[in-house]
């Protein structure tokens, strides 16, 4: 192929086309499903479409967040936050969690969700997700360009110190993916993918 049948473009000059092609590339993503709780005791549950797994030994998650939000600064100041898994029945009440509402309002109110008590962590996990992780912060960092100039995202990690799941995702001791049906985020303006056919590769001996 040529240089003529690639659109190329440098990210700083724009990339000349209808929409943002770079969350679509990089797509598509698990959401962070994000709950947490205020230093005066409200509660907090928004999605993050930058989020992933970072290592298995302790088991560590991020997510990024554009702007410093209620979420960045309960974690700020708590320490502590709960992942919660988005599946393809709960797509529509996490997206009722997107709303920009005060700090005082709680999209476990907003979206009709159930703050269930955590055993390790403060903050809640909810109720009708069948898959949540209890974190405590590690590093919050504000993400800077190659040049040294900070940008206004900050990145939030958090060890996974404890893992509810629920039992009928388990076969045989072995946790089904596709089973719990996750949605995954892509990169157009209001794109969601579900899991599409499974296959299996083996790692070379």
């Amino acid at each position: 192929m040529s240089a003529d049948d690639f659109h190329y473009y440098e990210p700083r000059l724009g990339h000349g086309l209808p929409h943002d092609p770079f969350n679509a590339i990089v797509g598509p993503r698990p959401i962070g499903w994000i709950s947490t709780r205020g230093p005066g005791g409200g509660l907090n549950l928004a999605p993050y479409s930058f989020f992933n797994a970072f290592n298995y030994v302790p088991p560590i998650v991020g997510f990024a967040s554009i702007g410093h939000k209620d979420t960045v600064r309960n974690i700020e100041q708590t320490g502590e936050f709960v992942w919660n898994l988005v599946t393809r029945e709960l797509a529509e009440a996490m997206n009722q969690t997107c709303a920009a509402v005060p700090p005082e309002v709680s999209e476990f109110d907003l979206a009709g969700l159930t703050p269930v008590a955590s055993r390790r962590v403060a903050p809640p996990r909810v109720g009708e997700s069948p898959v949540s992780f209890e974190c405590r912060l590690t590093q919050q960092v504000q993400l800077q360009t190659a040049a040294g100039d900070t940008v206004p995202t900050w990145l939030t990690l958090g060890e996974v110190v404890a893992v509810h799941i629920e039992r009928r995702l388990l076969v045989d001791g072995v946790y089904d993916t596709a089973a719990a049906q996750p949605i995954l985020r892509g990169g157009g303006p209001a794109d969601y993918f579900e899991l599409g056919p499974r296959f299996q590769m083996w790692r070379p001996r």
